[in-house]
């Protein structure tokens, strides 16, 4: 039996991305994947949202997907878009990339790193143990790991034998999604009918001047919304029908290279927890993909818990820590299920609908709905729960230009190891973190200027800030350490003896 401190099932980006987490730490991870490479037939998810980009900058690997994306604004709500040049980022925008991309770019960068992959296999089974979990694989291979991480999608073979309950609701529309051939150029963009929204596009484009731009031939990625929910496997000749039925025509349309259908159920794991065994990304929660949140939740749920699982493993945290995982994230993915419940209902075909939708545009045009919402979409505005304090507590980090030792360096350059900082603005006896010196980083530095929050606004500066390894503020100075103790210890463990 092979042992492993952790396995990984699922090697999409959020396995990938927790895999990555944890190799920064120094934690033996291995990674279970049922295909022979990253190779993704289809679209899938088409980009990333503004604190996404920021969570790769802060791991330094920001660039190599900017490299290949198309900057544009893409936070919408209900097909409203909501403009975020304005707001105190360092990418105040989306990234256009497919999935393909990202996986093959993730995949890259944990080839850098000291990470198990076992390939064209399956999980089959699992026994939880009380020091571990045993777990069983297609081809006979046994592993053991400490902990066992379910990133398998939606229907999670680990969730189910962990018998974790999936409440929300059934399917109210299907949709079928394709990439095809066609003998005649379409007409490209969104189509309204009696049965719901409709869209052709093409896979390759590029964005000029805010907007998207099409070659004309070549792949084109057509979704139709049923005209009632189905089940069966799709194929070419439903394409054919449903293109026919809402423009007259398919378009001679031809050699598909995928076709599949998605719905608007909503489900999310009743808990992202069971004893050792976890679950992140789409295996914790299932949804409509409007709004693109999807791959954007499940890389910050990774985020989010890999740092913690990595301190429980190294014994530096008690096993508690990663209950602070459902905690934070379970909060954020029902709130994502919610706007993407809401944003279905806005986008049904219906006179009375059409005129909620119209006030709905209406109301987020003025400038403060806007930001709330379009914070929202972008992940920007996420906030975890710890207690009452300075604005900034449970906050993304703002990405500040500091001067440290008279040289300018960028907060998210000091998390690249993914490691805890102590940002001191208060000279260098104002803190002491000496007991916990072997965790966390202490960096004096100098910063003058705006402390700005988006949707916030302006936040009185603090004198220091501990930063978690996952870009969120864990405790704020005004002067003095009170709390600073308290909160080292929660995230970090206790004081070294001494």
């Amino acid at each position: 039996m092979t042992e492993h401190a952790v396995a990984i099932i699922g090697g999409g980006p959020t396995g990938l991305m927790l895999a990555a987490e944890l190799a920064l730490a120094g934690i033996d991870v291995a990674v279970v994947e049922r295909r022979a490479n990253q190779s993704l037939i289809g679209s899938r998810a088409g980009g990333l949202h503004s604190r996404t980009i920021e969570i790769m900058d802060q791991r330094g690997i920001a660039g190599r997907f900017l490299a290949e994306g198309q900057i544009a604004q893409v936070a919408a709500f209900a097909n409203v878009r909501l403009d975020i040049s304005d707001f105190p980022t360092r990418h105040p925008y989306g990234l256009g990339l497919w999935q393909s991309h990202i996986e093959r770019i993730l995949a890259d960068w944990v080839g850098e790193l000291a990470v198990t992959f076992y390939r064209e296999r399956e999980l089959v089974g699992f026994t939880q143990r009380a020091n571990g979990v045993d777990v069983a694989l297609s081809d006979g291979r046994r592993l053991r790991a400490e902990y066992l991480i379910g990133c398998d999608g939606g229907r999670s073979l680990v969730r189910k034998l962990a018998g974790i309950d999936f409440p929300g609701w059934d399917p109210t529309i299907s949709s079928l999604i394709a990439q095809v051939q066609m003998r005649e150029e379409p007409p490209l963009g969104i189509r309204r009918t009696a049965t719901g929204m409709h869209a052709i596009g093409k896979v390759d484009y590029k964005i000029e001047d805010g907007r998207v731009v099409y070659s004309p031939g070549g792949t084109v990625g057509v979704m139709l919304t049923e005209p009632k929910i189905a089940t069966h496997e799709p194929t070419l000749d439903d394409i054919s029908e449903g293109l026919i039925a809402v423009y007259g025509t398919d378009f001679g349309v031809h050699s598909p290279t995928s076709i599949s259908r998605f719905t608007d159920g909503t489900r999310q794991a009743a808990t992202y927890r069971a004893g050792r065994v976890l679950l992140a990304g789409d295996a914790a929660h299932v949804h409509s993909p409007v709004g693109g949140q999807g791959l954007n939740t499940g890389v910050q749920d990774a985020v989010n818990l890999g740092w913690k699982l990595a301190q429980v493993i190294k014994r530096i945290s008690p096993d508690s820590l990663l209950d602070t995982y459902h905690a934070e994230r379970h909060r954020v993915g029902a709130r994502v299920l919610r706007n993407t419940m809401a944003q279905v209902a806005l986008m049904r075909v219906d006179d009375r609908i059409d005129a909620l939708r119209e006030n709905v545009a209406d109301l987020l045009s003025m400038d403060e709905p806007r930001k709330r919402y379009a914070a929202m979409m972008s992940g920007l505005d996420i906030r975890y729960d710890f207690g009452e304090g300075h604005p900034l507590l449970g906050r993304r980090m703002p990405d500040l230009d500091l001067s440290v030792d008279g040289e300018p360096v960028r907060v998210f350059k000091l998390l690249h190891r993914a490691r805890p900082v102590l940002l001191n603005f208060g000279g260098p006896d104002a803190v002491d973190i000496a007991a916990w010196a072997d965790r966390v980083q202490r960096v004096d530095a100098v910063y003058s200027g705006a402390w700005e929050l988006p949707a916030i606004g302006s936040v009185a500066a603090p004198s220091a800030v501990l930063v978690r390894p996952d870009g969120y503020v864990a405790w704020t100075g005004d002067g003095s350490q009170d709390g600073l103790a308290d909160a080292l210890s929660t995230w970090f463990g206790p004081a070294m003896a001494g």
